[in-house]
């Protein structure tokens, strides 16, 4: 696989299409500079026309420089594109700096097993939807703890005060109208009632 296969576009910089290194015909190096433009965001994508082997993956990873006493750099999945998933964008870090000190981002794509790479992103969205790959992990107490959304207390408030006018309702030819005093009393008594119980909007009662 001579031709390009990727095309890759981090925020703010022009598209790149040649790696800067192919270890192996199937693993793929990509040094970005980030001495002129910083990035934390980078779109990866097939090229037109580039119809990977059956059954393979694009399997994205960020590499970072090996630690004191390791023998090889770091690599970090980010997840993959492929047939069905042909381009996607990744979080790479904040302000797309260079690791290490290094004036450079260095992102490899394997090709691998579809399978796998599937596998691999189906354990990332787990992890994201239980909150483990969250700054703040947010327990499942915590989550009932959340009150209710805007459009439910909004709905609510107007219910609240319905109940209250429904019964100053008056004609006015043939409109229904409501003095303007009741409202009036309605805000009164429900800011008086606010004050004092502050969470009787979060029971549905």
């Amino acid at each position: 696989m001579s031709q390009p296969l990727f095309g890759l576009v981090p925020a703010g910089q022009p598209v790149i299409v040649t790696p800067t290194e192919t270890p192996t015909p199937n693993t793929f190096l990509y040094a970005i500079p980030t001495t002129k433009a910083a990035f934390s965001h980078i779109v990866i994508f097939l090229l037109p026309g580039i119809v990977l082997p059956e059954g393979s993956a694009a399997a994205i990873y960020l590499v970072t420089p090996a630690a004191p006493g390791q023998a090889a750099p770091n690599s970090r999945f980010l997840g993959g594109v492929g047939t069905g998933k042909e381009s996607a964008i990744f979080k790479i870090g904040s302000g797309g700096q260079g690791q290490g000190g290094q004036e450079n981002v260095v992102l490899g794509i394997s090709l691998e097993p579809a399978e796998s790479v599937a596998a691999r992103m189906a354990e990332m969205s787990s992890a994201t939807a239980t909150g483990a790959g969250a700054l703040v992990p947010v327990s499942a107490a915590a989550d009932q703890r959340l009150g209710p959304s805007t459009l439910v207390l909004a709905q609510r408030i107007i219910k609240n005060a319905f109940n209250f006018l429904a019964s100053f309702s008056g004609t006015a030819g043939q409109v229904e109208v409501v003095p303007l005093k009741a409202f009036e009393d309605w805000w009164r008594k429900f800011e008086s009632k606010l004050r004092t119980d502050p969470g009787f909007l979060e029971r549905d009662d």
